[in-house]
């Protein structure tokens, strides 16, 4: 079984991947995406979103990242390909997932998968254009409004010559709603062939098995699961190999929350604290204890208060 880190946009950049891979369970990253239209884009974009291109293409832990593309235009898409692996990119990945209004409007994401040969162009376009050693990842989702096409889409996606495929188990209409639907995926699975991810509503190990379970999948990718429980890759890795790992505590993980808020997002006056924030609302489906500290944090904007509201918040949790 093999984890991979979920791109999602605005949310796991950089220094997020840096601190969940460094917790261990991840076999691979994919960047938030870069947005293609139909030029060439300069170094400096591939550099912004991944500056693991820098450091061999993989995180300071040592896991690959591979660079997400999203576009509709499939020479714009392969020359922007063969820039990122020219840079250092260990792979390159295909979003024919999001699901954002913005972005469909623009004909990217999961928009695409309304036109199943469309897709299937656009992964051949960038498999024939970078060396045949170089993965090409795609990620989609069931559909756009329904599943009727899933077959033909990834029909065409593997025709096309893509090394791994993730399918996140919702339409683009479902959203983030739940259920995911991890059943529907199996009629897609080819026997003998493991390279399919399952994502989509994998909280927990048990979450982890029952996907794999239901979809046919062998392996997974985890996106707001992962920023809900940070160790979950690594739980649902020792769980594999027949060890119950405990949760990790929520003190060690608020010490974890507060490094980040030094690190990455204590440098902007205009925003200082906005991605903190938002990482305790995902954090709050794992942690009851972080209703205290984000009620303290939420309008909080200077760097030494905030500093201070962990420590309270932490003090009291000691009493």
């Amino acid at each position: 079984m093999r984890v991979v880190l979920a791109p999602m946009e605005g949310v796991i950049d950089a220094p997020m991947r840096r601190l969940l891979t460094g917790i261990g369970g991840y076999d691979r990253c994919v960047t938030e995406f870069i947005r293609v239209t139909d030029v060439l884009l300069p170094e400096k974009v591939f550099l912004r979103l991944c500056p693991e291109l820098e450091t061999g293409g993989v995180t300071e832990h040592g896991v690959p990242v591979y660079t997400q593309l999203l576009g509709s235009d499939p020479q714009a898409l392969a020359v922007n390909a063969k820039r990122a692996v020219a840079l250092g990119s260990l792979g390159v990945d295909l979003n024919f997932g999001c699901p954002a209004k913005t972005v469909n409007k623009s004909m990217g994401g999961s928009i695409l998968l309304r036109d199943p040969a469309q897709v299937g162009a656009i992964v051949k376009a960038v498999r024939d254009a970078v060396d045949p050693s170089v993965p090409v990842t795609a990620k989609i989702r069931l559909g756009y409004d329904n599943h009727d096409a899933l077959p033909e889409i990834v029909g065409l996606i593997r025709q096309a010559g893509a090394t791994e495929l993730a399918i996140h188990a919702r339409t683009k209409f479902d959203g983030y709603k739940p259920p995911a639907w991890w059943s529907s995926v199996k009629p897609v699975m080819r026997e003998g062939v493991d390279n399919t991810y399952i994502n989509g509503e994998i909280w927990n190990v048990a979450d982890a098995r029952l996907a794999r379970d239901q979809s046919g999948c062998e392996h997974i990718m985890l996106g707001r699961s992962a920023l809900a429980a940070p160790d979950l890759a690594w739980r649902i890795r020792k769980a594999e190999q027949g060890v119950e790992v405990p949760l990790m505590p929520w003190l060690d993980i608020s010490y974890l929350v507060e490094a980040q808020f030094l690190r990455s997002d204590c440098h902007s006056p205009r925003h200082v604290g906005n991605r903190t924030k938002q990482w305790l609302a995902y954090l709050k489906r794992t942690y009851p204890e972080v209703q205290d500290l984000f009620a303290r944090l939420r309008a909080l904007h200077d760097v030494s208060a905030i500093v201070e509201g962990f420590a309270e918040h932490r003090r009291e949790l000691l009493d």
